[in-house]
């Protein structure tokens, strides 16, 4: 999925917003913990990881998709700034890199739920604290799927984005299904100075992470300091309300 959407990912995600939104949250937490050196997993196309080393952080960013990865280094030599990106998934961090080398780890944009069973899961958290420091920090954002399952909530806001003549519409929606799973579908609409829709659909399964799941596999993965937020302004989470999981946690 995330290959086949890396041309358009930029797109769908309204980065000055959300740079200006995430990183006041994200720089308290890397100086609560004395943070310079920064490992952005699941990166994606590289934005955050980018924004970080623009201020001065020694950050690297890694990702399963390839596409991503490719998209990461086109962004950063736009930005003429000198940031390594390696095409690495979950359980390959701590042999892509020097193991304990990081002062933080970062793990935004609801990644872990594309761990499908309670095992892939412990396999991840075990290697996100092999490459941590002792009393580093790991940050995670995850879609509150407490909410979600709970309310059976199917459709996510869409996103618009123009570009000289063409448009584009991005339509994010589940398929519920009985074994405790998801399907997560993006619709993708193109269309041509006002002309007719182009469409394409991509799919990826998830598994959705429950706060409960989550801060008992950090602790049985050795993580203590576990702290829940609803969202990347701090405010405290709502099993109920909230729109994401945010979880800080010590190896």
């Amino acid at each position: 999925m995330y290959d086949d959407f890396s041309a358009d990912y930029d797109r769908f995600v309204d980065w000055p917003a959300r740079l200006a939104a995430e990183l006041p949250f994200i720089e308290r937490e890397l100086q609560a913990v004395g943070a310079s050196r920064v490992l952005d997993a699941a990166c994606g196309t590289g934005m955050h990881t980018i924004a970080l080393a623009q201020r001065g952080y020694e950050v690297v960013g890694a990702d399963l998709s390839a596409g991503m990865v490719e998209r990461a280094r086109a962004n950063a030599d736009a930005a003429d700034i000198d940031v390594r990106f390696e095409t690495a998934g979950f359980g390959e961090l701590a042999r892509t890199f020097a193991p304990g080398n990081f002062d933080a780890l970062l793990c935004l944009g609801n990644s872990l739920p594309h761990l499908l069973t309670p095992e892939s899961l412990a396999a991840a958290l075990a290697d996100f604290a092999a490459c941590l420091r002792p009393d580093g920090l790991l940050l995670i954002q995850n879609r509150n799927f407490d909410a979600v399952m709970a309310r059976g909530e199917r459709w996510m806001e869409p996103q618009a984005y123009r570009e000289r003549e063409t448009e584009w519409l991005f339509l994010r929606f589940y398929d519920l299904q009985p074994n405790d799973k998801l399907t997560f579908n993006l619709m993708t609409l193109r269309r041509e100075e006002a002309g007719t829709w182009e469409q394409h659909v991509t799919s990826t399964r998830l598994r959705p992470l429950r706060q409960a799941e989550l801060t008992a596999s950090l602790a049985e993965a050795g993580f203590d300091h576990v702290t829940c937020y609803g969202d990347m302004t701090g405010a405290p989470f709502d099993a109920d309300r909230s729109p994401n999981l945010i979880v800080t946690a010590r190896p």
